[in-house]
C-alpha cells in the first residue's frame, strides 16, 4: 500500500542530526501548499557529518483537540465558518489563514465525537484493553483548509520521520466532514490509501460512487431520498410553481439537480433555479432580486446552512416575507438561523431533518463535563485560565451555551459514526470479554474500511447500524415546521416523518392539520402558475411557458372531463352525450314521432278524420246503391277504393311510435300496397269510363272486353305486382330500425332505415308510374259528353296526387329527425283526402243536398 507521505509537502535532504529535535512551536501554517517529492539520487551523497532525514515543507499542521491513544481516530469539522486569505504578493511567505465566526453546531460535533469516544473507552465489552485517541481539525469552512486538514490527518504533525518518507497513517478512520464539499475533498485525498471516512451529514449523491470513492461512508442517508421525498411533499401540497435556490456546490448542485428530475417526473414546474457561493455576495444579490419578482410563492432551499444563513440576511434586509420555504436537512434545524428577525422570512418553512439525539448522558458532557475535562479551561481563580485555552477565546465563550442541546439531531450520526469504527476495530483485534484483545495485531486503515462493510449493530439507544452497498444508512427523517413556542422563541415541531425502509404507501406521512404556514395562517398557500382546471375544461398550455402553465379550455360538445386538471377532454359514448356542464355523460335524447305529442295528435286526428268521412261516404253510397248516381259510377269499384282508402288513411298511424323491426317493413309495404290498391280502383274506374263511352259507339263491343271480371282482375293484377316488389323488398334487404346520430350530435333520431334503397324506390316508382297512367288516361276522357262526368273529377284527384308526391321526394329527403316522418305522413293523408274528396265530394253533394239531380234523366243529359 503507498504511503501518505508521497502526497505529503516534505523534502528529503542533509541536514544536522541536530535540528531532529525541535524546540520552539512552529510556525504558523501557510496558504501556500507545493507539493514536492524530490528523490534521493537527485541528492548529494551524504558524508560522515550529515544524516538524511525525511522533513515537512512549510509548517506541521496542529489538532484543535486531541488526546493520544492505542488507535487514532481522526476528526474534521467546521468549527469556524469564515475564513480570512492573506494578501498573496508572491515575494514572501503568506501570513496565516484567520478563522472567524464560531459555528455551535459543528463544535458540539466535535464535543460529541470526543464524548462517544470516551464512552467506548470506558466500556468493559467493547474494546475492554484497548483505548481510542482522537485528533480533531478545524477546517474552517473551507475546501483550502480541508485539504491541508486531511494531509495532517494522514501524516500526524511530527516535524521529521527519520530517515524514511514512507510510514503508517497518524489515524485509522476519519470522522467527518460535514459539508459534501469538503467531504469530497478529504475522501478522494484519503481514498488511495484507503483510509475509511465517515461523514455524519455529507449527502450528496456523488459520494454514492464506490468506485471513486471506495472507503467513504456516511451514517446519514443520500440526497437521492431526500430529493425525490422534497418533490414529492411539494405535489403533495398541490404546489406546481415552486423557485429553487441551492449553493454552488457540490452538494447543493447534486441534489437540486435529482430535485429538478423528480418533480418533472412529479409534475411540477420550476419557475427559476438559482444558485450562489458563500464567497459570491454579487450572486447573491441577483439571486434575492430574482425571488423578489418572481411569482412562485414556494421556495425549495437545497442550501447549505452557512448560504442559507447569507440569503435570509438579504431577504429580511430587503423585507421579503410570507414565502413558504421547503428546507434540506443541512439547515431546517440550524439554530444559527435563529434570529430576532429570521422568523418573519422562515416563519411556517417545512422541512426534511435528521432525527433528534436521544444519547444518555450528552446533555450534561456537551455543557459541563466536556470543559472539566477536556477542554481544562475551567477557572482556577478569577485571574488567570489555563494555558491551553489562550488561543480558543471564542470557544470558551460557548461553556454556559446550553440552547441548543435540547436540539441536536446530527449528534447521533457522529455517535453511530465512533461506534461504528470501534466495532470493526472489535473485530479486527479479535476481542472478547475474557481474554480481551489481541494488541499483538497491527491494525492498518485498509481493515478498517474492509471491516466496517461487515458492521451491524444496535446502538444503547436502540439505533441499528450497517452500510449499505454505496456505505450510506437507510434515509430517515423528520418533517419539521418553524413554529412560534413559548416566549417568542422558535421551535422546530415534527408534523410528519419519511422512512425509506417502510413499505410503499407508508414511507411519508404528514400531519397537515399541525402545521402551521407562513405568517401565522393555518390556511395553505397556493403556488400555481394557473388556476386548476374545473371538470368541464381541459389544459391547453401556454406558448412558450412550461408545462403547468396553461390555459382552461371548456371541452367541445360531446366531450366531458370530470376530473380538474384535465389534459384533455374523454369523448361520450355513441348514445351519450355531454350535458351543459361538459363535466358528465348524458343517455341522448331519443327522437322519434310520439302519438303524445302535438304533432302526433295533430297527424291522428286527420288520420281519424279521414278515416270517419271514407265511413260516412261509404254509408251514404250503401244506403243509395240503386240510385242512379251510384250505379252510374260504377258502386263496386266505388265500394273498393273507398275501402282502400280507409286503409291509406290507416296505414299512416303505423308511422307514428317508436320504430321497430315490425313497424318499419309494415309502414312501408302496407302505404304501398294499400296506395297501389286505391290507384288501381282509380284507373278501373277511369277505364270504364273511357270504355263506355266508346261502347256507345255504333258496332261497339267494347264493353264486353272490360267487364265486372275484367275490372276485378285488373285491379288484382295491379296490386299483386306491387305485393311482389314488396315481398322481394322484406326477402332481400328490409327496412330496419336506424339511430341516427350523425344529423344531430346531441340527439338520437330513431328512424326506419329502407334497407334496400332500390326496394324503397321501386314501390314509390311503381305507385307514380299508375298515377301517371290514370292521370292521362282520365285527361283523355275529360271532355266526354255526360252530366256527371267522372272523369273530370279523377283528372283533378289524380293532379292533387301526383302534386303531393312530386314534392313530397325534395321534402322528405330534406326534412330531418322526426319532421321526414310527419312529411311522409301529411303526404298519405293530403293525396288520401285529394282522392276522397275530388271524386266522393261531389257526389255526396247531389246525394245530400241535391236528390232532384240523382236521376237517370238528368245523368244522361236530357231535359
Amino acid at each position: 500500500m503507498p504511503s501518505p507521505w508521497i502526497l505529503s509537502q516534505i523534502i528529503c535532504q542533509p541536514s544536522p542530526l541536530t535540528h531532529n529535535k525541535i524546540t520552539s512551536p512552529p510556525s504558523p501554517p501557510s496558504p501556500i501548499y507545493i507539493l514536492q517529492i524530490t528523490g534521493w539520487p537527485s541528492l548529494p551523497k551524504p558524508t560522515k557529518e550529515k544524516a538524511p532525514f525525511c522533513q515537512i515543507l512549510g509548517s506541521p499542521e496542529f489538532p484543535l483537540l486531541s488526546k493520544e491513544g492505542d488507535v487514532m481516530i481522526g476528526g474534521a469539522f467546521s468549527i469556524h465558518s469564515k475564513i480570512t486569505q492573506p494578501q498573496l504578493s508572491f515575494t514572501e511567505k503568506p501570513s496565516r489563514v484567520t478563522c472567524s465566526s464560531v459555528n455551535l453546531r459543528e463544535f458540539r460535533f466535535a464535543q460529541t465525537m470526543i464524548f462517544a469516544i470516551q464512552e467506548i473507552n470506558k466500556s468493559k465489552f467493547l474494546l475492554p484493553n484497548v483505548s481510542i485517541g482522537y485528533r480533531i481539525y478545524d477546517n474552517c469552512g473551507s475546501t483550502l483548509t480541508s485539504m491541508r486538514a486531511a494531509m495532517a490527518l494522514m501524516n500526524g504533525d511530527e516535524w521529521t520521520v527519520g530517515k524514511s518518507c514512507s510510514g503508517q497513517s497518524a489515524v485509522h478512520a476519519i470522522i467527518g466532514e460535514s459539508e459534501s464539499s469538503s467531504t469530497i475533498v478529504l475522501s478522494r485525498t484519503t481514498g488511495p490509501f484507503k483510509i475509511p471516512v465517515i461523514s455524519h451529514s455529507a449527502t450528496c449523491e456523488c459520494l454514492s460512487d464506490r468506485k471513486e470513492y471506495p472507503s467513504f461512508f456516511r451514517t446519514i442517508a443520500s440526497d437521492l431520498y431526500q430529493s425525490r421525498a422534497l418533490a414529492q411533499m411539494v405535489k403533495h401540497f398541490g404546489w406546481t410553481w415552486v423557485g429553487a435556490v441551492n449553493s454552488d456546490s457540490d452538494y447543493g448542485n447534486n441534489g437540486m439537480a435529482i430535485f429538478l428530475a423528480a418533480a418533472q417526473e412529479e409534475g411540477v414546474c420550476v419557475e427559476y433555479t438559482e444558485k450562489f457561493h458563500r464567497a459570491e455576495p454579487e450572486k447573491l444579490v441577483k439571486v434575492v432580486e430574482v425571488i423578489r419578482k418572481s411569482t412562485a410563492r414556494v421556495i425549495v432551499g437545497f442550501l447549505a446552512h452557512v448560504e442559507m444563513n447569507n440569503l435570509l440576511e438579504k431577504l429580511s434586509l430587503h423585507n421579503i416575507t410570507g414565502l413558504q420555504f421547503i428546507g434540506v436537512e443541512a439547515w431546517i434545524t440550524a439554530d444559527s438561523l435563529v434570529t430576532p428577525t429570521s422568523f418573519s422570512v422562515l416563519g411556517g418553512s417545512l422541512g426534511f431533518a435528521v432525527q433528534k439525539a436521544n444519547i444518555s448522558g450528552l446533555g450534561d458532557f456537551l455543557i459541563k463535563d466536556f470543559w472539566e475535562t477536556e477542554f481544562k479551561c475551567k477557572e482556577t481563580n478569577k485571574d488567570t485560565k489555563a494555558a491551553s485555552c489562550k488561543g480558543n477565546q471564542d470557544l470558551i465563550e460557548l461553556q454556559d451555551n446550553d440552547d441548543d442541546v435540547a436540539e441536536l439531531r446530527y449528534s447521533s450520526n457522529i455517535y453511530r459514526a465512533i461506534y461504528a469504527v470501534a466495532h470493526s476495530l472489535h473485530s479486527i483485534l479479535k476481542c472478547s470479554e475474557s481474554q480481551g484483545c489481541d494488541r499483538t495485531i497491527k491494525v492498518t486503515p485498509w481493515q478498517v474500511a474492509e471491516s466496517l462493510k461487515q458492521v451491524n449493530f444496535t446502538t444503547n439507544n436502540g439505533d441499528q447500524v450497517w452500510f449499505d452497498s454505496t456505505g450510506a444508512a437507510v434515509a430517515r427523517y423528520e418533517v419539521v415546521n418553524w413554529q412560534r413556542g413559548s416566549e417568542d422563541s422558535v421551535q422546530f415541531k415534527p408534523v410528519g416523518y419519511y422512512d425509506a425502509s417502510l413499505p410503499p404507501g407508508q414511507k411519508f406521512v404528514l400531519n397537515t392539520e399541525a402545521i402551521l404556514w407562513p405568517g401565522g395562517k393555518t390556511e395553505m398557500p397556493v403556488s400555481v402558475c394557473s388556476k386548476q382546471c374545473c371538470p368541464g375544461t381541459h389544459k391547453v398550455l401556454q406558448k412558450g411557458k412550461p408545462v403547468c402553465c396553461y390555459h382552461c379550455i371548456p371541452c367541445a360538445e360531446g366531450e366531458i372531463s370530470n376530473n380538474t386538471d384535465s389534459n384533455d377532454c374523454k369523448k361520450c359514448p355513441e348514445d351519450y352525450w355531454s350535458n351543459q356542464n361538459r363535466d358528465a355523460c348524458v343517455l341522448k335524447n331519443v327522437e322519434f314521432l310520439y302519438f303524445t305529442e302535438v304533432m302526433g295528435i295533430i297527424l291522428v286526428f286527420f288520420t281519424l278524420f279521414g278515416v270517419f268521412l271514407t265511413l260516412i261516404v261509404a254509408t251514404l253510397f250503401l244506403v243509395n246503391k240503386d240510385s242512379p248516381l251510384v250505379k252510374a259510377n260504377n258502386s263496386e269499384l266505388s265500394f273498393l277504393l273507398l275501402f282502400s282508402l280507409t286503409l291509406c288513411f290507416l296505414c299512416s298511424l303505423t308511422f307514428i311510435g317508436r320504430p321497430t323491426d315490425w313497424s318499419c317493413m309494415l309502414r312501408h309495404t302496407a302505404f304501398g300496397i294499400t296506395f297501389v290498391l286505391c290507384i288501381s280502383c282509380v284507373l278501373g274506374k277511369t277505364i270504364v269510363v273511357l270504355v263506355a263511352f266508346k261502347a256507345t259507339l255504333p258496332s261497339s263491343n267494347v264493353m264486353k272486353w272490360f267487364g265486372p271480371a275484367q275490372q276485378r282482375l285488373s285491379v288484382l293484377a295491379f296490386t299483386l305486382i306491387q305485393v311482389l316488389i314488396c315481398i322481394l323488398w322484406l326477402t332481400i334487404n328490409p327496412p330496419f330500425p336506424y339511430k341516427n346520430m350523425n344529423h344531430y350530435k346531441e340527439k338520437i333520431i330513431l328512424e326506419c332505415e329502407v334497407g334496400s334503397p332500390v326496394g324503397f324506390w321501386a314501390v314509390l316508382g311503381y305507385i307514380g308510374f299508375l298515377a301517371v297512367l290514370c292521370f292521362v288516361l282520365a285527361f283523355m276522357a275529360r271532355k266526354l259528353p255526360d252530366n256527371f262526368n267522372e272523369a273530370k273529377f279523377i283528372t283533378f284527384s289524380m293532379l292533387i296526387f301526383c302534386a303531393v308526391w312530386i314534392t313530397f321526394i325534395p321534402a322528405y329527403v330534406s326534412s330531418p329527425g322526426k319532421f321526414t316522418v310527419a312529411v311522409e305522413i301529411f303526404a298519405i293523408l293530403a293525396s288520401s283526402y285529394g282522392l276522397l274528396l275530388c271524386i266522393f265530394a261531389p257526389k255526396c253533394f247531389i246525394i245530400v243536398l241535391k236528390p232532384e239531380l240523382n236521376t237517370k234523366k238528368h245523368l244522361m243529359g236530357k231535359t
